[in-house]
C-alpha cells in the first residue's frame, strides 16, 4: 500500500492511497458493509455509486458466516463480488459495547455472541490473522474502546492496553498483502490523545485511526480529540476518523488533517426516508411531499435525482416497498461521496475556505436531523 499527499490547504490534504485492488481518492468516504453488503444494495450498485472502498467488520463476519466459510471461499472479496478494495474493523468496538457479556484482560477479550450465547474470543494476534485469511486490504488492530463518559484512570488504563495489544499486533503480522492501522485512544483528554498518538507513531503501521469518538460525547470534545490526535501522527501516513460521519464534522475533520471516513448515517438515514440535499435533509415521508414534482435535488447526478420526482419517492416510503430504501441508500451515498469529490478539489484549488462557508452556512436544525438514525436491531452497536 502507498499513500502520496498530492495537494494541501491549510491543514487539508489531498491524496491518493494505491492498493492491490484499486485506488482510494482522499479526503474519502467508506460506505459500511458490515456483513460485506451496503443493505439493499448490489456490489454493482455500491461501485456506481462511486464508492471506492467497502468497509466490514470482523466481529460480524465471525459470527457469520464465519471465518472458515470465508477462507474456503478463496476470502472476503470473492464471497462478496466486491472488487475494490476492502478495509475491516477488528470488532472491539462492538465487542466492548457488550458490556454484561465480555471479560477483558491482557490476553484479549472473551464475550457470549449476541446471536447464540457462544463463548467467543478475540486477541490481538487472532485478529490480524482473521484479517488476513480472508485477504482484506485495510486491517485494523484490537484496541480497547472505553465507554462515554469515563474517568480519567480508566481511559489511561484502555490507552495503555491498546498500546500494548498495538506492539502485539505488529509482531503478529505474516504478510505485507494487508495493511494494517493502529488506532488512537484517549477518551476526551489531551494529555492521553497526545501520548497516544506519539506512542503509536513510533510502531510501523501503515496508517493510523483516530478511535474512541462519536460514543456519546457532545461535539466539542469530539471535535477537540481530533485536533490533539492528527498534529502528533506522521504526515506521511493515512489518517482513518472512525465512525464519524456527519458533514459538518466531516468536514472540521478534513481541515484538521484526517483522510479517511465512515459512518452509517447515510445509509441507514436513507433507508428511513431522511434524504440529504444541497438545500438540507428532506423527511420524504412528510405530507408536504405528496404532490412534489421536482426531482429530490436537481444538483445531484445520481439515478434517484435524475428519473424520480420527490412524490414518486414520498409514496413508494409511504407504501413500504423495498426500492425505497434501495432509491434512499444510493442517493445518500452519493451525496457523501459527490462532497468527497467537493472536498478534493476545493482543496487542489485553496478553496477549503469557501467550501467550508457552504456547508457551514446550514441550519442547527439540519446538523440535529443528521443524527437522526433509526435503531434497527438490538446488535452490539457499530462505531461506524
Amino acid at each position: 500500500m502507498n499513500f502520496d499527499i498530492l495537494a494541501r490547504d491549510g491543514g487539508a490534504r489531498r491524496g491518493r492511497l494505491d492498493t492491490a485492488r484499486g485506488a482510494i481518492d482522499t479526503p474519502g468516504f467508506m460506505p459500511v458493509g458490515t456483513l460485506g453488503a451496503v443493505k439493499g444494495l448490489t456490489p454493482q450498485e455500491l461501485e456506481a455509486t462511486g464508492a471506492q472502498v467497502m468497509l466490514a467488520n470482523l466481529y460480524h463476519l465471525s459470527l457469520r458466516p464465519g471465518i472458515g466459510t470465508l477462507e474456503r471461499a478463496g476470502g472476503l472479496h470473492r464471497f462478496t463480488g466486491w472488487n475494490r478494495p476492502i478495509l475491516t474493523d477488528s470488532g472491539g468496538f462492538q465487542v466492548f459495547s457488550l458490556a454484561a457479556l465480555r471479560k477483558v484482560d491482557e490476553h484479549g477479550v472473551r464475550f457470549r455472541s449476541h446471536l447464540d450465547g457462544s463463548l467467543l474470543e478475540l486477541t490481538p494476534e487472532g485478529v490480524v490473522a482473521a484479517q488476513e485469511a480472508i485477504g482484506v486490504d485495510i486491517a485494523m488492530v484490537l484496541d480497547e474502546c472505553p465507554p462515554w463518559p469515563v474517568t480519567e484512570p480508566v481511559a489511561a488504563a484502555a490507552l495503555a492496553r491498546t498500546l500494548r495489544w498495538a506492539e502485539r499486533s505488529i509482531a503478529a503480522r505474516t504478510t505485507g498483502a494487508t495493511a494494517l492501522f493502529g488506532i488512537v485512544q484517549g477518551s476526551s483528554f489531551r494529555h492521553l490523545r497526545e501520548a497516544s498518538a506519539a506512542a503509536l507513531s513510533q510502531l510501523p503501521f501503515d496508517g493510523y485511526a483516530i478511535g474512541g469518538v462519536s460514543v456519546g460525547e457532545p461535539l466539542g470534545p469530539r471535535r477537540a480529540a481530533i485536533e490533539w490526535t492528527t498534529p502528533g501522527l506522521p504526515e506521511a501516513k493515512v489518517r482513518y476518523l472512525m465512525g464519524v460521519g456527519t458533514i459538518p464534522d466531516m468536514l472540521h475533520a478534513i481541515c484538521h488533517g484526517v483522510d479517511l471516513f465512515d459512518c452509517v448515517l447515510p445509509a441507514r438515514n436513507g433507508r428511513h426516508g431522511l434524504l440529504y440535499t444541497r438545500e438540507g435533509a428532506l423527511r420524504i415521508k412528510n405530507a408536504r411531499f405528496r404532490d412534489d414534482a421536482a426531482p429530490l435535488d436537481p444538483e445531484c447526478g445520481c439515478p434517484v435525482c435524475s428519473r424520480l420526482s420527490r412524490a414518486f419517492l414520498h409514496h413508494l416510503f409511504r407504501s413500504g416497498e423495498l426500492s425505497a430504501a434501495v432509491y434512499g441508500t444510493i442517493h445518500n451515498l452519493r451525496v457523501f461521496l459527490d462532497f468527497m469529490g467537493e472536498a478534493r478539489e476545493a482543496i487542489a484549488a485553496f478553496r477549503v475556505a469557501d467550501l467550508a462557508r457552504r456547508w457551514t452556512s446550514r441550519s442547527a436544525d439540519e446538523h440535529r436531523s443528521e443524527n437522526s438514525v433509526a435503531v434497527e436491531s438490538q446488535e452490539p452497536r457499530s462505531r461506524s
